[in-house]
């Protein structure tokens, strides 16, 4: 005969609550609690949930009537196992989720995860620790024959979808044949900021992302070569101011310093 010890009841209790709170359909309450304060403790915390991924997720849930979207944070609620208890960690779990577990469901969008993503991004850089002045830079240094380099606090994105369009008027059910290319970087009074680049924006970004050798001048050489264009010279003056532009809005912190 097993001994029902004291530890093992408050684990057993401890464990129908939770299942209760999590999934109230299926799950019964614990035996002895009145359900006018069981009600108390299953509203408080999926409005918590609710709330939390309403005011992160806005154009996602604008796409959603009340019952659709009550909906979709409650599967997340109650199937989904977060790997963290911190609330600022909430929307990249609810990413994991949409990512990893969530399945096919009529009434989700084609570019969700996408949307998801890109409304993550704005919480997720204004969270982030890293700072340009982790890297020596030289604020006054030449772009074009110094080494340029992107912020850490710039993150340059690309998605199938124009998420940055996307609203209750404008959902497009295919993506369209070009990617779309972002730029979201935080200034330094802690603005989060967004950018379109074009072909070649997003190449220059990109080489300025993973730059440690290179000079602005061989950066936008390469550039040219790589989109064969006719005339390298001139993708080299409009890619002089370019980098100006860049370095005025914060996403360049300057030249590495010898």
């Amino acid at each position: 005969m097993t001994v029902d010890t004291a530890p093992d009841s408050l684990a057993r209790l401890q464990i129908s609550f939770a299942a209760h709170i999590r999934d109230p359909d299926t799950a019964p309450a614990p035996e002895g609690i009145e359900d006018r304060r069981m009600a108390i403790y299953r509203e408080l915390f999926f409005n918590n949930i609710r709330s939390f991924l309403s005011s992160n997720f806005p154009v996602l849930r604008s796409l959603y009537d009340t019952d659709g979207w009550q909906a979709l944070c409650r599967d997340f609620y109650r199937d989904f196992r977060s790997q963290t208890p911190l609330f600022p960690e909430i929307p990249r779990e609810f990413l994991r989720y949409l990512r990893e577990q969530r399945q096919d469901h009529p009434f989700d969008p084609p570019f969700m995860l996408e949307l998801a993503h890109y409304e993550w991004v704005e919480l997720a850089l204004s969270l982030d620790e890293a700072g340009s002045t982790a890297i020596q830079a030289d604020a006054d240094g030449d772009l074009l024959n110094g080494i340029p380099f992107l912020s850490p606090l710039a993150w340059s994105l690309s998605y199938r979808f124009p998420v940055h369009r996307i609203c209750t008027e404008y959902q497009p059910r295919t993506a369209p044949p070009k990617t779309t290319h972002l730029l979201v970087w935080r200034r330094q009074d802690y603005t989060i900021k967004f950018m379109q680049l074009n072909q070649v924006s997003a190449l220059l970004v990109q080489k300025l992302k993973e730059n440690t050798s290179h000079t602005g001048l061989e950066l936008l050489t390469a550039i040219a070569a790589e989109i064969n264009h006719p005339q390298p010279s001139v993708v080299v003056e409009a890619g002089r101011d370019l980098l100006q532009e860049l370095k005025d809005k914060e996403i360049i912190p300057g030249t590495l310093r010898p």
